[in-house]
């Protein structure tokens, strides 16, 4: 799956984000070694602490269905269902995500219907915690 046709379902799945009190809706398309895509959108909660990313919601989907292998993550975020420009994943989806994933890892975040750019999670979270630091 190229990356295009990853950021149409994360914007696709952005339109499904529950986000009454920021405004902000994320949607997050997973691409699996298996070739299957996971999508998520932002949960919001109105304690705050339950509020759970567009992109854990991916994985968290992915991995309760057996998936522990992924290749790439399309994000694509904004205020009022509008992409408002480049939304990153915030610490602890990264976190999860080194959980998962290699350093080679591609995250596509989308500024515009069509403009993106492409980073790896070692970019974005250098010299991570990950289960290695566990074993060592």
């Amino acid at each position: 799956m190229n990356n295009r046709e990853l950021l149409d379902s994360a914007f696709a799945a952005m339109k499904k984000s529950y986000s009454p009190y920021s405004g902000y809706t994320v949607g997050a398309a997973l691409l699996s070694a298996s070739g299957r895509v996971y999508t998520g959108c932002n949960i919001e909660n109105a304690a705050f602490g339950p509020t759970n990313c567009a992109e854990r919601t991916a994985f968290f989907k992915a991995v309760s269905e057996g998936e522990r292998s992924f290749i790439k993550i399309a994000v694509v975020g904004g205020k009022g269902g509008s992409v408002t420009g480049l939304f990153m994943p915030c610490g602890v989806c990264r976190q999860v995500m080194a959980e998962f994933c290699l350093p080679d890892f591609q995250i596509i975040c989308a500024s515009s219907e069509n403009e993106y750019e492409v980073f790896t999670l070692a970019q974005l979270l250098p010299g991570s915690f990950s289960p290695e630091t566990i074993s060592e």
